[in-house]
């Protein structure tokens, strides 16, 4: 079976974007938003880790074909799990869309990465960057993908960062991508706040606390 042609694709796309499912980064690079990998992680915690009978006769019943043809399209590559997740992850966040074009959406945002999970309001920054950034009093917030602490804390993110002096800088870091830092502070949960002084960790904060909590971490340091 030919797959979709390269009109279907960019036709496709634009409903993605045009949804809030997918966006552009300055860099051009696309990836997905946070509403469609909040409804991604429920479909990848159910199906990620079925067995091969089990996911067969989940894409049999997804795209509504018997079993032998979904044994075909699976043997042959066509589906894969990713695909079957985002399919499914599509269907439930989209009204009024048929099958076909499901899938070729499907076949777009299976090979998207979700995009950071590091808030927007914050400098971002990776294993190149963050030395330079520590050398000096400063606050470095780690994150991670499908997180609920991560999620919450960022709900009081302003109100957290209150309670920090004006001369202390403060960043964001993905800690999954940013493996150098996590082995370098023994950083291994997110949410985290690292608080350095004079470019020295002080204080690591893990898990989501109230606002209070990290004041007064900071006034001790700070």
């Amino acid at each position: 079976m030919a797959g979709p042609s390269t009109a279907a694709l960019e036709d496709a796309l634009d409903s993605l974007v045009d949804a809030g499912l997918v966006v552009e980064r300055d860099d051009g690079s696309l990836v997905t938003t946070d509403d469609f990998e909040s409804a991604r992680r429920v479909y990848r915690d159910s199906y990620a880790d079925i067995d091969d009978d089990a996911f067969r006769t989940t894409v049999a019943d997804a795209f509504g074909v018997d079993e032998s043809t979904a044994a075909a399209r699976i043997d042959s590559g066509a589906v894969t799990r990713e695909d079957l997740i985002a399919y499914l992850s599509l269907r439930s966040t989209l009204d009024d869309v048929d099958d076909e074009r499901l899938a070729t959406m499907a076949t777009l945002v299976a090979e998207l990465a979700p995009g950071s999970p590091v808030p927007e309001s914050l400098t971002e920054l990776d294993d190149e960057s963050w030395p330079e950034f520590v050398e000096g009093d400063a606050v470095v917030t780690v994150w991670r993908h499908d997180c609920a602490p991560c999620d919450a804390l960022k709900d009081d993110l302003d109100a957290v960062l209150s309670g920090l002096p004006a001369d202390v800088a403060v960043a964001g870091i993905d800690g999954e991508s940013a493996p150098e830092f996590r082995r370098a502070f023994d950083v291994d949960s997110a949410p985290a706040v690292c608080c350095f002084e004079d470019g020295e960790l002080e204080a690591v904060v893990t898990g989501r606390h109230s606002p209070d909590t990290y004041h007064d971490r900071f006034e001790e340091l700070y």
